[in-house]
């Protein structure tokens, strides 16, 4: 009897510890993924609105405002690959969530560009046939960095982007992938003046530094790629980034610079490329894709050490 009553006291305490785990749901951390693919909350920065939307549908609406829709189909898909990692690894940080309260917004600055009145059926085949799939690396997210045109070579993170909060061990500088034999003229070589007026105030507003006046100008050090690093322009020395965001990236191409001078009362600057170069080149993974080259060889072209994995089917 002693032996009945203690099995059904096993029995009794293994039912209570089911009930409890059943009713207990595990912790949901932001950016992990529990019971397939998730609902999302997006900030729609231009009429404040706040809704939920699945993932997938969102990087339809980022991927083709990101790059053009009509461009190689495994270029398209190495874009979403690349727009879905951005997306996890920024919802793991919490950026938007605390500006916002969502998982994501239609700000560049923030998240990606977002245009879903461009969705067409080549952006949605890119989106399903790479459905779930992100870039890590030791099982992390990598930093889903990407550019227009890294003129002929890649960036580093720091001389990019001036990245210096984390390590990017996966980014490598130096990269040759082509991409100037295809790309449009303006990217292969440009040149913009600004008024010196204009660079002095866009100076101290970035540097919280007055200049003062800027009589010659002179890059002081260059990364691995050959990028402007550091440019001294009068009394202050600011870094490549810090001064082509000051200027307009729109404006200021990029910082593989060719030359740069003073000239009368103006700034002019010659260069190469479109974008900070940092990670994949879209328009290297156009000419990529174009020689049949599959998304997940594109990604690891740029990104080195890394794995794909699938999120959800």
């Amino acid at each position: 009897m002693k032996g009945v009553r203690l099995l059904k006291i096993t029995l009794a305490v293994a039912l209570l510890a089911v009930i409890f785990s059943a009713c207990v749901k595990p912790e949901k951390k932001p950016g992990q993924v529990v019971g397939g693919e998730p609902t999302i909350t997006l900030y729609v920065n231009e009429t404040g609105e706040k809704k939920k939307i699945k993932l997938e549908e969102y990087l339809a609406g980022v991927v083709v405002a990101e790059m053009e829709p009509t461009w190689p189909q495994n270029a398209l898909a190495a874009q979403a690959i690349l727009a879905r990692t951005f997306t996890m690894e920024n919802i793991e940080s919490g950026r938007v969530k605390k500006i916002h309260g969502t998982d994501v917004s239609t700000d560049v600055e923030e998240s990606q560009a977002y245009d879903p009145s461009r969705i067409n059926e080549r952006v949605k085949k890119a989106i399903n046939d790479t459905r779930g799939q992100v870039i890590k690396y030791k099982g992390r997210y990598v930093k889903g960095w990407f550019s227009a045109c890294c003129g002929g070579v890649t960036a580093g993170a720091e001389e990019g982007l001036d990245w210096k909060k984390t390590k990017t061990p996966y980014i490598k500088a130096g990269l040759k992938d082509g991409c100037m034999e295809i790309t449009n003229d303006e990217n292969r070589d440009w040149w913009v003046q600004f008024p010196i007026s204009t660079v002095r105030q866009a100076v101290k507003n970035k540097t919280g530094q007055d200049p003062g006046d800027i009589t010659g100008v002179e890059i002081v050090k260059r990364g691995p790629s050959g990028r402007a690093e550091e440019i001294k322009l009068g009394r202050i020395t600011i870094s490549g980034p810090a001064l082509r965001l000051a200027l307009g990236s729109e404006k200021m191409r990029s910082t593989l610079i060719k030359e740069i001078k003073v000239k009368g009362d103006n700034l002019v600057i010659n260069g190469n490329g479109f974008g900070h170069g940092v990670g994949l080149c879209q328009w290297g993974a156009y000419k990529m894709a174009q020689e049949g080259k599959s998304p997940e060889e594109i990604i690891k072209f740029y990104y080195q050490n890394v794995t794909i994995d699938k999120l959800w089917k």
